[in-house]
């Protein structure tokens, strides 16, 4: 079963400036996939005729499918469809339906269509036009002697409805004959090294389905990709691979198919209908936003407070002064305390606490890295201490490895309710 090539071609001086960052060759690269089409290459070009034509020219003839991005609007600097024309031969003619299309819309806004706007309805001679249901330039795609040209807008609101909507359907019936499907894993409490290596005869022996490990902050991601004419054949495929899989690095796997550690436990904290509460001193609210950032999280968060003072621990959580003078903020004792407090002011069923030194200094005479976490529950009332040191200049690596310790803490308490 031989699959399809790809290249992408992201267009735009604002890329290579980085004034926009290129969202769009990372989606386009999973939704190919999706449809059993290997993408060999994604490169970015500029608003410059001769390097986009040039550019043009290697693609259709090393690739199956190209797929521009950008360069479709209506001002001078978009030369998409010029260039793409010019690389095939074809004319540029106008299209009526599209022409009509766009009229329609600024009639809608009740805007004036200024006359650039009509280079939009412009296409290359026997391309297929699908309407742009979320902008004016219509999506194009022309057939060529390997496979396609497929030229999208840029702005990604009208990018990744239109590829999902119109073009992967298209391309799947002209011209894939499989599928490719992933499932993720998610793995805390093990190292991308120690995990590769418990798994190392499994990602050596096989070849489809196949297994790669990939490391994100503080976790390890491990990707199963299976190639079948369907669906239902590549999940068979992954489920035996997963069962495996699960037989070694089971009681690290905290999640299938999900974005992270936060939206395990919203899910577990819905199933039960529990709540949880954060107090949080070195991670600033992070661990709240992390979780408020998930639609659903209303009915499970029942209260964020940051106390990075130690007046604010005081006052609002109720850590003694004693403790603060004697043990320092950046203590277990202070930690407890803060859950403790938290315990009785929220009424949430799990309180999680985190104070710690995240850098750039040391302070109270703590190494940066030093973390200490504070759980209280009905059923539980405990510290954890954790050494999250990576460097002086990782501030933030520090603190998002601490938020993932503290919902770490979150998932285990959950399992005593």
């Amino acid at each position: 079963m031989s699959a399809l090539t790809a290249k992408i071609i992201t267009v735009g001086t604002e890329l290579l400036l980085g004034d926009v960052v290129d969202t769009n060759s990372a989606y386009l690269s999973a939704g190919l996939a999706e449809i059993g089409i290997n993408l060999f290459h994604r490169e970015t070009v500029g608003d410059n005729h001769d390097r986009l034509l040039a550019i043009l020219g290697e693609a259709i003839e090393s690739a199956d499918i190209v797929i521009t991005s950008g360069g479709l609007g209506a001002t001078s600097d978009d030369i998409t469809k010029e260039c793409v024309a010019e690389a095939l031969g074809l004319p540029l003619v106008l299209d009526g339906h599209s022409l009509e299309k766009i009229k329609s819309y600024y009639l809608r806004r009740g805007t004036e269509m200024t006359d650039n706007n009509i280079k939009q309805a412009y296409i290359p001679l026997g391309a297929v036009v699908f309407d742009n249901d979320y902008g004016t330039a219509p999506v194009l795609a022309v057939k060529t002697k390997k496979g396609a040209v497929i030229m999208l807008p840029g702005p990604p609101r009208e990018l990744c409805p239109m590829f999902d909507e119109k073009i992967k359907p298209w391309i799947a019936e002209n011209f894939s004959d499989s599928v490719i499907l992933s499932r993720t894993l998610r793995l805390y409490g093990i190292g991308e090294a120690a995990a590769e290596e418990k798994i190392r005869h499994l990602m050596d022996s096989c070849t489809n389905p196949t297994v790669a490990p990939y490391a994100k902050t503080g976790e390890v991601v491990l990707r199963l990709t299976a190639r079948g004419k369907d669906k239902a054949e590549c999940n068979t495929l992954i489920d035996g691979l997963e069962e495996k899989i699960r037989e070694i690095l089971g009681k690290y796997i905290y999640g299938t198919d999900i974005s992270g550690l936060e939206e395990a436990l919203l899910g577990l904290l819905k199933e039960k209908g529990l709540k949880v509460a954060f107090a949080e001193s070195c991670t600033g609210g992070l661990a709240a936003k992390r979780l408020t950032d998930l639609r659903g999280a209303s009915s499970v968060l029942g209260m964020s407070v940051v106390t990075y003072s130690n007046e604010a621990k005081m006052k609002l959580l109720g850590v003694k002064k004693e403790t603060l003078d004697t043990h320092g903020a950046i203590s277990p004792k202070c930690a407890l305390e803060m859950a403790e407090g938290l315990f009785e002011l929220s009424g949430a069923d799990i309180c999680i606490s985190v104070t710690g030194v995240a850098g750039p200094d040391p302070d109270e005479g703590k190494e940066i890295g030093t973390v200490f976490i504070g759980v209280k529950s009905k059923k539980a009332s405990r510290a954890i201490p954790l050494n999250l040191s990576r460097g002086s200049k990782e501030r933030s690596y520090i603190r998002e490895l601490a938020v993932n310790a503290i919902f770490c803490e979150a998932l285990r308490e959950q399992r005593q309710f």
